[in-house]
């Protein structure tokens, strides 16, 4: 009985400590700080973390605010944040480590010697071959010969912190500044363990460094990939594409059972609780009803986010660009899950539960991206066909949304053409609507090459700036003003006179408000002419092209609709190519 009532008891702090840490995620980083140094057990709340939400934590605070939860820090949460710090690639980031160093010294100078000569001797030895040059002094040898820049602690031991050549652009001040803490780093541990200290500093300079540094390398990945940071080359296996058909061939993923969630690791909640809550993967984990199971789909969740930190090579600084990752990840997600559900007839949620209770999530993010790379497919297949690259024109001849849209997906991993609508230029696929309004968009700009391609379109001279509108509106200009079809310009002259039946009614005053409207003989002319030209039906052009057409007509109305004829200048006509005279 008394062991049952001890059990119950670990059990229930357990819980209790989960619990609170939810709440802390969810303040602000400055109250979560002082809610965790006035709990009532600050250490055991502090250790209570897993490593990778620690780490994120200590970002979101500021690692230069974060000093008393350093100080409380467990060995493993240290070991991780190093591991993250101090890396750049495959070698030692000595600036990040000189950083984190001066930080753990400065929030528990005895607790971070010993864990240094505990956990991480050889990565400072590393550090120290880099940073240092150390002689012993003979008996007989005058103090003198080494000159000023050498220092000692014991009489014995001469040392000099070697300039940092990389450090020049941040300045005297961060060169100082390492020097400070590497002084204080030898001084300390001297302090602590003078025999160690002459023990470290005659290994750091007698290890071959290039072997030390690929071992603790290695040792470092090795624990890593235990938190779903695999090595880069298994990591990048992510962005292999795989259909709705093939992941119904794959097996099946291992789901815990409800009885055995007592004793479980603490699950990393920091990328679930930065998630956006309007995707279709996160309304479907809030359906989730079993603990167990969404234990694991939140762990699983925050392994598919590291697998994606890795592939993209990105070093996480912030709550925003952790976000930034999360939004990809459950953004891909979601358009699996949707790829998933076609054909069925039950509610998204359901179903989409029903495909993440049944694969692991990593998969149903490939079946994601995978969709937005078939687009990429399909217009590098298109292009090597195209009748704008045969006529040898650029991929700016498409206009900016078009171009914005094709250069996207030309990339190696494909993007989303945002054209600032949201402040950014290009962003990640984030919904099955991103991907159809992409793929409406390659329809529209095949269909208009092939028209093209039917017209018989001579070039013998590149304008610049022309794009695929100015080009067949200067086509139509000419034939409406009988004049020759090869492609040329139009002398102003000879826009007015088009100009002057192209809209309906006079624009005596400019308004720009409310421009006028194309005449309705005007859309018929051009679609008339197009037919005739490419030999292609008026009513197939309007099923392939119409709503491309309206949109251009629109344009015409909003470039020149408020204009008058005598305010024209060629140099505002940007829908027609027009020179002077």
């Amino acid at each position: 009985m008394n062991e049952e009532s001890g059990q119950r008891k670990i059990i229930q702090r357990i819980r209790s400590l989960a619990e609170e840490r939810k709440k802390i995620l969810s303040l602000p980083s400055e109250n979560a700080l002082d809610r965790i140094l006035n709990s009532l057990e600050p250490i055991a709340l502090v250790h209570s973390f897993p490593e990778v939400d620690f780490h994120y934590l200590i970002q979101d605070i500021g690692p230069e605010d974060s000093l008393p939860l350093l100080a409380l820090a467990s060995d493993k949460q240290l070991e991780y944040i190093l591991d993250q710090e101090a890396w750049e690639r495959d070698r030692i980031d000595r600036a990040a480590v000189t950083r984190w160093l001066d930080l753990l010294l400065r929030a528990d100078s005895e607790k971070a010697i010993q864990w240094i000569l505990r956990e991480k001797k050889e990565l400072v030895e590393i550090y120290l071959n880099k940073n240092l040059q150390v002689i012993v002094r003979e008996h007989d040898q005058d103090p003198s010969d080494f000159g000023s820049r050498f220092f000692t602690l014991d009489d014995t031991f001469y040392i000099r912190i070697l300039d940092d050549a990389s450090a020049e652009e941040e300045g005297d001040i961060a060169e100082k500044a390492r020097k400070e803490t590497i002084r204080k780093l030898l001084t300390d541990l001297s302090a602590h363990d003078y025999f160690t200290y002459q023990k470290i500093l005659l290994e750091s300079v007698s290890v071959i460094p290039a072997e030390l540094e690929e071992e603790t390398y290695r040792l470092r990945n090795v624990r890593l990939a235990e938190k779903g940071f695999l090595p880069f080359e298994e990591a990048i296996g992510v962005y292999q594409p795989l259909t709705p058909a093939e992941l119904k061939g794959r097996g099946r993923k291992h789901l815990v059972e409800p009885n055995t969630r007592e004793m479980r690791m603490p699950v990393p909640l920091y990328p679930v609780k930065v998630m956006e809550s309007d995707t279709l993967f996160s309304e479907t984990l809030r359906r989730i009803r079993s603990e167990p199971l969404l234990e694991q789909l939140q762990s699983e969740f925050a392994g598919l986010c590291n697998r994606i930190i890795v592939s993209d090579q990105k070093k996480i600084s912030s709550r925003e660009e952790l976000k930034e990752v999360v939004k990809k990840v459950g953004g891909y997600l979601s358009i699996g899950l949707k790829q998933l559900e076609a054909g069925s007839e039950l509610p998204p949620e359901i179903q989409a539960e029903k495909w993440i209770r049944s694969y692991p999530l990593s998969d149903i993010f490939r079946v994601g991206f995978g969709t937005a790379v078939q687009l990429k497919w399909r217009v590098e297949k298109w292009l090597k066909g195209a009748w704008f690259r045969k006529a040898g024109l650029p991929l700016s001849f498409w206009g900016e949304q078009w171009l914005g849209v094709l250069g996207g997906l030309l990339i190696k991993r494909p993007l989303y053409f945002e054209n600032f609508r949201s402040g950014e230029l290009y962003r990640e696929f984030a919904s099955v609507e991103d991907v159809h309004s992409t793929a409406a968009a390659i329809e529209d700009i095949a269909a208009f090459d092939d028209l093209l391609s039917r017209m018989d379109i001579r070039i013998r001279e590149n304008y610049r700036y022309m794009t695929h509108k100015s080009m067949l509106l200067t086509l139509w200009a000419r034939h409406y003003l009988g004049l020759s079809e090869t492609f040329h310009s139009v002398s102003m002259d000879e826009f007015k006179r088009l100009f002057g039946d192209l809209f309906e009614g006079e624009a005596l005053t400019p308004d720009i408000r409310h421009p006028r409207r194309t005449r309705s003989s005007v859309k018929e002319g051009l679609l008339k002419w197009l037919s005739e030209r490419s030999g292609t039906p008026m009513h197939e052009i309007s099923r392939q092209s119409g709503n491309v057409l309206e949109a251009l007509f629109q344009e015409v109305e909003s470039e020149l609709g408020s204009v008058s004829s005598k305010d024209l200048d060629p140099k505002y006509i940007h829908l027609f190519i027009v020179r002077e005279g």
